[in-house]
């Protein structure tokens, strides 16, 4: 259990209920007097357990201390009178603790410039605490508190100000507000997160975890998935009430995990993959149920939807990393976004154009329920299109125009999102020395080259045409080419992009000209097996423990190497005599790659403690 050490001066006038509000967020509550006493107390506590020390006169709402002293993504929180380190900061609140005690000359911890850390008479333990922290490198986390109160209150009538200035305050009012994303949808934030926040609310009072509540939205996803695939009316108006309870379940999680504060490694990866497990689940119900209900076959549509969104969030995310901690990241184009945030009206239409996973998923329900599959697809597809364009136009104008510095991180985010295997690294070092004559648009260009050369003649060769592979060979060249310096420059971030484009596409046209009956299928879980690793990418990435091995990605053949063997099965199979042998060895081909990545995924998010990567931002498009 985590362990509170109440210290400092007795707390003069009405009894605290502090003691009462620590138990209740699950701590022990002791006491000590002093630095030696409170080192001697953590000492005393559970390596692996969560300390905190407060002062005795604190006063202030107890979420206040809940968000400082219990947020597990955080290795050391404070407030004012308040600190709390995890495992992980104990060394550093050690040493703190024996630097204030006097004891930096001993060597255990010393202020800058060889000084002796000491706590002045009066002073806050806790605070101190927090500045040594602070200059040991191990800076706590300072929770932003609005309206919250959290002071030390040193004298009767500090107490008493305090003491009003809680009571003035709803604090599950505003507990209950900062549940919800601050950048949201439009749809989400005006008709879900109003009523969600109070389902999440009953679920934290209940005991149920935002795993549970998550685990819940995908299975009322697959329910709406196997709705939709009865291929009947009622069928779909069923899937369609179905996607947007499994929406509200989406957010709820999220907002009980930020009402409780019980984020979580399993849950940041669950969060992560469920809603494109959901998503996509359920645009192959939605081909199943054309099928079936209207023998309209759709696979080629539901294959595209999903390329297509796959592509724009990796616009987003590779963007984003390459641009995230770049120096002097400026441009018009970002002067010109800011200026119209000051419009109130422009940020929410700027939101909703771009089709944000509240408003694509509303789209999706109520096409559903009063079209047809074929028109959701269309429609979807559409208006994904015009979003990708919108939001890919005005990154690549901030990239332009931006006088940015790109960082050695982001070269090598961008280079672990290319996701090359062996061919192309091959390819890449014995074409380094060209790669560092060519033009800084160089690898972009040529990334879109072999993508689009090589969908292109996927698309229009004759089914089983040789040609398909020399193209796929191509795509091989260049790509090795594109990465073979580092991704620096100011469009280098279309590279990742452009690959997932061009692998994604040839698998799809590949399928559609065969004319085999279930390769579409077959290429719809090969796909989705393969966007399940990129998207498992994207994720370490953002929590900063890295692409997976490299073992994984040669093992999976690099999106070039997948491209090349798929447009070699097409041309030995499909114009020969055993054709159907295409739809079997791309169900073989999916169920390898998606054995081989789930295995080596879940073995890392369940057992690697990795940190918890939660999306506050809202989902980019």
């Amino acid at each position: 259990m985590p362990t509170a050490i109440l210290t400092g001066p007795p707390a003069a006038g009405t009894p605290s209920p502090l003691a009462d509000d620590l138990r209740a967020l699950g701590f022990q509550v002791v006491e000590a007097d002093g630095p030696q006493a409170v080192a001697a107390h953590v000492a005393d506590a559970p390596p692996a357990e969560r300390v905190a020390v407060v002062d005795r006169r604190f006063r202030g709402h107890r979420h206040a201390l809940r968000l400082a002293l219990t947020d597990p993504r955080f290795d050391a929180g404070a407030v004012p009178g308040a600190l709390a380190v995890q495992a992980a900061a104990r060394p550093a609140l050690t040493r703190a603790l024996g630097a204030l005690a006097g004891e930096g000359a001993a060597g255990r911890s010393a202020a800058p410039g060889g000084a002796t850390a000491t706590v002045a008479s009066g002073a806050v333990l806790a605070d101190a605490l927090a500045e040594e922290l602070g200059r040991q490198g191990a800076e706590p986390y300072r929770p932003e508190l609005g309206v919250l109160v959290a002071r030390v209150a040193r004298t009767p009538q500090e107490q008493a100000a305090a003491a009003d200035a809680v009571a003035d305050v709803d604090e599950e009012a505003v507990r209950l507000r900062s549940a919800v994303k601050s950048r949201d949808g439009f749809f989400t934030t005006h008709f879900i997160s109003p009523y969600s926040r109070y389902i999440a609310r009953w679920c934290a009072r209940r005991g149920l975890t935002p795993n549970q509540v998550t685990t819940a939205s995908l299975l009322v996803a697959l329910i709406a998935a196997g709705c939709a695939a009865t291929g009947t009316r009622a069928g779909y108006v069923a899937a369609g009430v179905l996607l947007l309870a499994s929406f509200v379940l989406d957010c709820t999680d999220g907002q009980l995990a930020r009402y409780s504060l019980q984020y979580s490694t399993l849950g940041a990866w669950l969060d992560a993959t469920f809603d494109r497990a959901k998503e996509y689940a359920y645009y192959a119900g939605l081909a199943l149920g054309a099928a079936r209900g209207g023998h309209d076959d759709v696979w080629a549509l539901a294959l595209g939807a999903m390329v297509l969104q796959t592509c724009r969030h990796v616009v987003d995310f590779a963007f984003n990393e390459a641009n995230h901690d770049a120096a002097a990241n400026t441009s018009p184009t970002a002067a010109l976004s800011g200026r119209l945030d000051s419009v109130g009206w422009t940020v929410w239409v700027r939101r909703m154009i771009v089709l944000p996973i509240g408003e694509r998923w509303f789209l999706i329900a109520v096409l559903t329920a009063a079209t047809t599959p074929r028109i959701t697809f269309v429609v979807l597809l559409i208006g994904c299109g015009l979003a990708a364009c919108y939001t890919t136009a005005g990154r690549v104008l901030r990239s332009l125009t931006r006088k940015a510095q790109r960082t050695d991180r982001a070269a090598r985010a961008l280079a672990d999102l290319a996701d090359s295997g062996p061919l192309a690294e091959a390819v890449a070092r014995a074409t380094a020395p060209l790669a560092r004559r060519l033009p800084a648009v160089a690898p972009p260009l040529l990334a879109a080259i072999g993508a689009g050369a090589l969908t292109a003649t996927a698309a229009l060769a004759a089914r089983g045409s040789w040609w398909v592979v020399a193209a796929a060979a191509l795509y091989v060249v260049t790509s090795g080419i594109s990465v073979a310096r580092p991704l620096k420059g100011a469009l280098d971030w279309l590279v990742p992009p452009f690959f997932r484009a061009g692998e994604y596409g040839a698998v799809l046209a590949l399928a559609a000209v065969s004319e085999v009956n279930g390769a579409l299928p077959a290429a719809f879980g090969l796909v989705a097996a393969v966007a399940y690793h990129h998207y498992d990418t994207v994720y370490r990435i953002r929590g900063g423990t890295g692409a997976p091995p490299r073992a994984l990605v040669r093992a999976a053949g690099g999106h070039e190497g997948r491209a090349l063997l798929v447009a070699v099965l097409s041309a030995a199979l499909v114009a020969g005599a055993h054709r159907h042998g295409f739809t079997v060895a791309l169900t073989v081909l999916a169920a390898v790659l998606a054995l081989l990545v789930l295995t080596e995924s879940i073995r890392f998010w369940v057992s690697s403690g990795a940190p918890a990567v939660h999306d506050e931002s809202g989902e980019p498009t």
